[in-house]
C-alpha cells in the first residue's frame, strides 16, 4: 500500500523516529542537572559522566549494525533493542523518585548509593538501546522504496532528519518544564520522575508504532555486515605483509594490494577508498567536543545567568532549545541562499573546505561562551577563604554611627537604617571593634571563626550601643536562580514570621532567623505576628541566585514596615547573552555535520555506506571522551579559562585539517566500480578464450 507515492510503512517509521529523539533528547536535556541538585555531584563529576554516557551512545551504533546485518535482520534489531531502551528509560524515571529511600521526610534520598546504582544501570541500558538502533532505522527505511523511487527516497531522509529535530526541539522545551514542576509524596520536590517518565512514556510509544506496521513492512535478509569483511581484509594485508618483510619480496604499490593473495580485487579497491576518507575523520572528534558541551558546561553557565523574559521564565536547561530552532531555520536558509550566494562570487566552496569553515566556527564559539563566563565571574559573590572572615554591619537605630576596626585597620561609617557590604580581613588581626555614635563608645571583642561570612547588628538609642553577632551559614550562592532570605527582628517583642507558605518560625528582638530557599523571579506576601497583632507587606520581587537579610522594623496598623540588605547580588547576566555563542555554533553544524555526512557517501561506493556511518559516529564518542581528557587534565580553576583552551585545541585540529584537506584528491566512485567492472569482463574473456583453446586442444587429441 502506497500514500502519496510513498510505501506507507513509511509513516510508521517516521513516527517512530520522531517518538524516539523526543525521548533521548527530553531525558538528557535534564541529566546534568539531575546529576548536581539530586545526586548532589559536582559540575566536574556531572560532565564527567554526562560525556562518558554520550560518548557510549556513539559507541554502541557499531555493534547494532553487526547485530543487524550478520544476525537478527534490522527488524528484530529495532524491537529487541527498542525493548531494552524503554526499560533503561523506566529504570531512570524510578532511580529520581526521592520517596524511594526518603525516609525521614526530610526531601533528599537517605540512601544515595540506590539511586546512583538504578541511574547508572538506566543509562548503561539506554545506551545500548538508542545505539543498537541508530544505524538500522534510517537504513530499514531505505529498504522500504523500490529502485525506481530514487527521488522519494532523498526526500524520505529530509522528513527523517526533520522528525529527529522536531522531536528534539519539542522535548528540550517540554522536559525541562516538566522538571521545573514541584512534585513528591511527602515533601515537594522538583519533579525528576516526570522529567524522565514521559520520555520512557514515548519510547514505549515508539515501540508500540512501530511493532503496528509489520505487516506492511519489507524486511531484507540480513546479508552479513560488511564492516566485518573490511576488517578482516584490512587485518590479512597487515599480517600478509608482515610475513614478506625481508628484501627479496618485490614491492607492492599500496600496502592493502597484500590482501590480494585472498580477497578480490574489488573489495580491496573499495577498502582503499572508505581507508582514504577515514584517515580524514581523524581530526573531526575535536569538533565534537566541543559541540557536545551545549548540555554540560554551558547548561552549567546558563544556571548563573538571569532567565527571566518578561512574562516567560526560562530554565537553565531550555537555553539548549536555541540549537534545534536555529537548525530547523538555518538548514534551508544555507542551502537555498547562502550557498548558491558564495557560487555566485565564482568562489569554490568544496565539502571539505565547509568542514573546515564549520570547525573554525566552531572554536569563534567558545570565544564568545568565554567572553560571557568574564562578564558572569564579576558577579560573582567572592567568599572568604580558611584564614579569612568577611563582616558586614547592619545599623538597625535611628543615630548615624562609626566603627572602627582595631588595630586600625579600617573605619567605616554606617547611616541609620543602612548596611555595608562585606569587608574581608585576616582572622588573625581581628582584636576589636569600637562603635562610636555621638558621645557614646562600645568596645566589641572578636572570637570569630575562620573561613565565615558574619553580620553585626548594631542599634544605638538614647541610652546606650547594643551590638550583637549575627551568623551567616553561606558558604556559597544559591543554585538553579534560587533566593535566599532571612529575617532580622528589629521590635521589641518576639515575633512569628512567615513569607509565602514558608514559616520562620518566632524570631527574638535584634537577632536573625536561619536562611530559608525561594524560587527565584517571584513576589511573596511577608506576615508577622507580633502580640496577637497580624501585620502584612508584599515583597520586592527577588531577581535570581540573590541573597536578602529583610529587616522589620514597624509592625503597626497592619501594614509591616521592611528594609532589604543584599547579602549576595542577584544574577544580572542575562541568559540571552547565551544566544550568539548558540548561533555561531549551529552555523558550524550546519555546515560541519550535514557536509561531512554527504561527502562521505559521495567518496565511497554504495555498499561501504555502513562503515562510513560507523566511522563518523566513532568521531563523535571519540569527541566526547576528549572533554573527560582535557576536562580532567587542564586543572584550570576559571571555567572561562577552560573555553579558551578548546577553542584554541580546535583552532589548532582547524590548521592540521585544512593542511590534510588540500592534499586530499576526490574520487568518484561510480567511474572506479565502472573500471573494476570493465576489467573484470576483460578478464572473462580471456578466461572464456584460455578455456576454449584448452577444449580444442583436447578435441584434437
Amino acid at each position: 500500500p502506497s500514500c502519496f507515492g510513498y510505501p506507507l510503512s513509511i509513516f510508521f517509521i517516521i513516527i517512530n523516529e520522531f517518538c524516539e529523539r523526543f525521548s533521548y533528547y527530553g531525558m538528557r536535556a535534564v541529566l546534568v542537572l539531575y546529576f548536581k541538585y539530586f545526586l548532589q555531584w559536582d559540575d566536574n563529576l556531572s560532565t564527567a559522566i554526562y560525556h562518558t554516557f554520550v560518548a557510549l551512545c556513539y559507541l554502541t551504533p557499531i555493534l547494532g549494525a553487526i547485530i543487524a546485518d550478520s544476525w537478527l535482520g534490522k527488524f528484530m534489531t529495532i524491537v529487541s533493542l527498542s525493548i531494552v531502551y524503554t526499560f533503561g528509560q523506566a529504570v531512570m524515571a524510578v532511580s529520581s523518585i526521592n520517596d524511594l529511600t526518603d525516609n525521614n521526610r526530610d526531601g533528599s534520598p537517605d540512601n544515595v548509593y540506590l539511586h546512583i546504582g538504578l541511574s547508572m544501570t538506566g543509562l548503561i541500558l539506554i545506551a545500548l538501546g538508542t545505539g543498537g538502533i541508530k544505524p538500522c532505522v534510517a537504513a530499514f527505511g531505505g529498504d522500504q522504496f523500490e529502485d525506481d523511487q530514487e527521488k522519494q527516497r532523498s526526500r524520505f531522509f529530509s522528513i527523517f532528519y526533520l522528525s529527529i529535530n522536531a522531536g528534539s526541539l519539542l522535548s528540550t522545551i517540554i522536559t525541562p518544564i516538566l522538571r521545573a514542576q514541584e512534585c513528591g509524596i511527602h515533601s515537594k520536590q522538583r519533579c525528576y520522575p516526570l522529567a524522565f517518565g514521559v520520555p520512557a512514556a514515548l519510547m514505549a510509544v515508539s515501540l508500540v508504532v512501530f511493532i503496528a506496521g509489520s505487516g506492511m513492512y519489507k524486511k531484507a535478509k540480513p546479508q552479513g555486515n560488511i564492516m566485518i569483511q573490511v576488517s578482516k581484509c584490512i587485518g590479512f594485508a597487515i599480517k600478509n605483509r608482515f610475513r614478506h618483510r625481508s628484501k627479496e619480496f618485490p614491492k607492492r604499490e599500496h600496502w592493502l594490494d597484500w590482501a590480494s593473495e585472498k580477497y578480490d580485487k574489488r573489495l580491496i579497491e573499495q577498502t582503499k577508498m572508505v581507508l582514504k576518507v577515514l584517515f580524514l575523520y581523524i581530526p573531526l572528534p575535536m569538533f565534537w567536543a566541543l559541540f557536545d558541551q551545549q548540555g554540560s558546561r554551558w547548561t552549567l553557565q546558563a544556571t548563573t545567568m538571569d532567565g527571566n523574559f518578561g512574562s516567560l521564565q526560562i530554565q537553565p536547561d531550555q537555553m539548549q532549545t536555541v540549537n534545534p530552532i536555529l537548525i530547523i531555520i538555518m538548514v534551508p536558509v544555507v542551502d537555498a541562499v547562502i550557498y548558491p550566494l558564495i557560487k555566485k562570487c565564482k568562489i569554490n566552496f568544496t565539502p571539505l573546505r565547509k568542514i573546515t569553515v564549520g570547525m573554525f566556527l566552531a572554536s569563534l564559539a567558545f570565544v564568545a561562551a568565554a567572553l560571557v563566563q568574564v562578564q558572569i565571574d564579576k558577579t560573582l559573590p567572592v567568599f572568604p577563604a580558611a584564614e579569612q572572615s568577611q563582616i558586614k554591619i547592619i545599623n538597625l537605630g535611628t543615630h548615624d554611627a562609626m566603627v572602627q576596626f582595631e588595630p586600625q585597620l579600617l573605619h567605616v561609617d554606617v547611616k541609620s537604617m543602612k548596611s555595608t557590604g562585606y569587608m574581608t580581613f585576616k582572622t588573625s588581626q581581628l582584636q576589636s571593634l569600637n562603635i562610636t555614635s555621638g558621645s557614646k563608645t562600645v568596645t566589641k571583642s572578636f572570637g570569630l571563626p575562620g573561613g565565615k561570612r558574619h553580620t553585626l547588628g548594631i542599634k544605638i538609642n538614647s541610652t546606650n550601643i547594643v551590638a550583637t553577632w549575627l551568623f551567616d551559614n553561606v558558604t556559597s550562592k544559591p543554585e538553579e536562580g534560587n533566593n535566599l532570605v532571612r529575617f532580622i527582628n528589629n521590635l521589641p517583642d518576639v515575633i512569628n514570621v512567615t513569607m509565602g507558605e514558608t514559616s520562620f518560625g518566632a524570631v527574638m528582638p535584634l537577632s536573625a532567623s536561619s536562611y530559608e530557599l525561594f524560587s527565584g523571579g517571584r513576589q511573596d506576601k511577608i506576615k508577622a505576628i507580633r502580640n496577637l497583632n497580624t501585620c502584612s507587606v508584599t515583597s520586592k520581587t527577588l531577581g535570581y541566585g540573590s541573597a536578602y537579610t529583610i529587616v522589620i522594623d514597624e509592625c503597626a496598623d497592619n501594614k509591616l514596615n521592611v528594609t532589604y540588605s543584599e547579602d549576595i547580588p542577584p544574577n544580572t547576566i542575562h541568559m540571552a547573552w547565551q544566544i550568539p555563542q548558540y548561533f555561531v555554533l549551529t552555523c558550524a553544524e550546519v555546515v560541519f555535520s550535514v557536509t561531512g555526512l554527504e561527502f562521505s557517501y559521495s567518496q565511497a561506493p554504495s555498499n561501504m555506506k555502513a562503515v562510513l556511518q560507523a566511522g563518523w559516529l566513532l568521531t563523535v564518542a571519540v569527541g566526547n571522551i576528549i572533554v573527560l581528557i582535557v576536562a580532567g587534565a587542564s586543572k584550570l580553576s576559571e571555567q572561562w579559562a577552560e573555553y579558551v583552551l578548546f577553542a584554541a585545541l580546535l583552532l589548532a585540529v582547524c590548521i592540521i585539517f585544512a593542511v590534510m584537506a588540500y592534499f586530499y584528491t576526490y574520487v568518484d566512485p561510480n567511474e572506479v566500480e565502472a573500471r573494476l567492472d570493465e576489467e573484470e569482463k576483460k578478464q572473462a574473456k580471456k578466461d572464456r578464450e584460455v578455456y576454449e583453446k584448452q577444449a580444442e586442444a583436447v578435441s584434437q587429441m
